[in-house]
């Protein structure tokens, strides 16, 4: 990149006439990449040199002109996106960005807040973007507390956390004062086997350990089985060990399951257990009127993770934690003396500060970019992109149901589908059929078409087919099977030869 004269003062401005217009230059940029996605490949791996040239460019000595900056941007970084922008993009939990939460986004970075508290818009905003949230999956509002974090890992961490203070609490001790060093039965935590990899780590970073983790087995619809999650809460009973905590998923990553809630929190009450919910894929799609009746209960759970950044497609980062005793999650967080306390509607500004409810002091404006996408979608615009989403996955499991050759390997419950390839010459083979469909997996990626992720069930190699893209339509599913039918195709010769 070029570079001025050196100099030896430099500041952080540019005159009103120079912002507009370099401003204009970065809206230009962002309009050719989103408006110009249908016409490039889904996803386009990097050059070995491009790669080097990004990870071993050296810091200039001296400033870059703005436009050599853009400039950069436009021929390094733009053309190599992860690919979720595009419609036929059907990899992992990844959304496209709604366009103007996209657009107001320099809106928040020239306000620059900090969010930890204080009488000013941006805490307004993000009391009443995470109400909206809770009023649109039906979690009560009354005596809870949301706050936005980056995703569904910190979510999962803070509601670990406030489930953690609570049970010491009731069981005559302060973990904040005690630490978890002081003698106390352990406590215990369960997940299913599909439960998301950061129910493990929270529990780990929160002391737990993975001697704390029970894991309980699957049905075949990959819920979660309650019969054996009571059976070994009754077990830790027995041996004096303290079940403090049920993480359950309303929709998993893997396959979409939604596990039975109402269920789980009959058999959580009756235990004084917490139960967790993880939302933050599938949580919306209780909008969608035929799916609803599967989440029954979510409204039950002591907490729940939503990431917003996935199904309602807000900019990453931006993820979400309601805990139902919103006075529980203060005094897991809080270090501010009860005395300087601020009390809801009472002393400056009428609100507690963010910073007493999570472990974040200096928090961004990421209220901003979810009220800007919740207020331009609105219920109904949600709920209809949630359940088009649904319909379409279901249509895809339809066409690969009638062909002999494909085999689905879950429920279709929310937009996922899990499939594989079975060709007749290998279908007895399971080791044949992994070490295929990996590399049918990858061929689909590479193909630039469409692009589908992998995972693996009941030691089955799946494909794996996400909707969560708003232009996503029929179209794009049909290709995607002629794609995935094409490299079968291919794949299948080479086998045969």
């Amino acid at each position: 990149m070029a570079q001025p004269e050196s100099g030896n003062h430099f500041e952080h401005t540019l005159d009103a006439d120079e912002f507009r217009r370099v401003a204009y230059l970065a809206v230009d940029l962002a309009a050719e990449h989103l408006f110009g996605i249908r016409r490039r490949p889904v996803f386009e791996p990097m050059t070995p040199n491009e790669r080097v040239e990004l990870l071993q460019e050296p810091m200039p000595t001296d400033g870059i002109a703005p436009d050599a900056i853009l400039e950069h941007l436009r021929t390094r970084v733009m053309p190599h996106p992860m690919g979720n922008g595009h419609p036929r993009f059907f990899g992992w939990v990844n959304s496209p960005p709604a366009m103007l939460a996209v657009a107001t986004e320099i809106i928040a970075a020239a306000m620059n807040p900090s969010c930890a508290g204080g009488d000013h818009a941006a805490i307004y905003l993000e009391r009443c973007a995470v109400r909206w949230l809770m009023e649109l999956v039906g979690y009560p509002t009354d005596g809870s507390m949301g706050i936005l974090v980056s995703g569904a890992s910190m979510a999962t961490l803070t509601a670990f956390a406030a489930a953690r203070h609570r049970a010491a609490i009731r069981r005559g001790w302060s973990v904040r004062d005690d630490g978890l060093q002081s003698g106390h039965p352990p406590l215990v935590i369960y997940m299913s086997s599909e439960g998301h990899g950061c129910f493990r780590k929270a529990a780990e970073l929160l002391g737990l350990g993975a001697a704390s983790i029970r894991t309980i087995p699957v049905d075949d619809a990959f819920h979660i089985d309650v019969a054996a999650l009571a059976r070994a809460i009754a077990e830790d009973r027995a041996a004096a060990r303290q079940p403090f905590c049920v993480a359950v998923s309303a929709g998993t990553v893997n396959t979409g399951a939604i596990d039975p809630l109402d269920e789980v929190a009959d058999l959580c009450a009756r235990e004084d257990i917490w139960m967790h919910v993880d939302g933050a894929y599938g949580a919306v799609g209780v909008l969608d009127p035929a799916t609803a009746p599967r989440f029954r209960g979510l409204a039950r759970a002591d907490s729940l993770a939503l990431d917003p950044h996935k199904w309602l497609s807000v900019p990453v980062e931006c993820g979400c934690v309601f805990v139902r005793e919103g006075a529980t999650l203060r005094q897991a967080f809080s270090l501010v003396p009860p005395y300087l306390r601020t009390d809801e509607g009472k002393g400056f500004g009428g609100l507690p500060w963010y910073s007493e409810y999570g472990f974040q002091q200096t928090r961004g404006f990421r209220a901003l970019k979810l009220w800007v996408t919740l207020a331009n979608a609105g219920r109904g615009g949600i709920a209809s992109i949630v359940s088009r989403h649904i319909r379409l996955a279901r249509r895809l499991a339809l066409i690969l149901e009638a062909a002999p050759d494909f085999e689905l390997l879950a429920p279709i419950e929310l937009s996922i589908v899990c499939f594989r390839y079975v060709p007749d010459a290998i279908r007895d083979d399971e080791k044949k059929l992994n070490d295929l469909n990996q590399r049918l997996i990858e061929n689909v990626q590479a193909s630039g078409g469409a692009f589908v992720s992998g995972t693996t069930l009941r030691s089955r190699t799946a494909l794996r087919a996400c909707v969560l893209h708003y232009a996503t339509s029929e179209d794009d599913i049909g290709a995607l099977v002629e794609i995935v039918r094409r490299a079968s195709v291919a794949l299948a010769a080479s086998i045969a030869s």
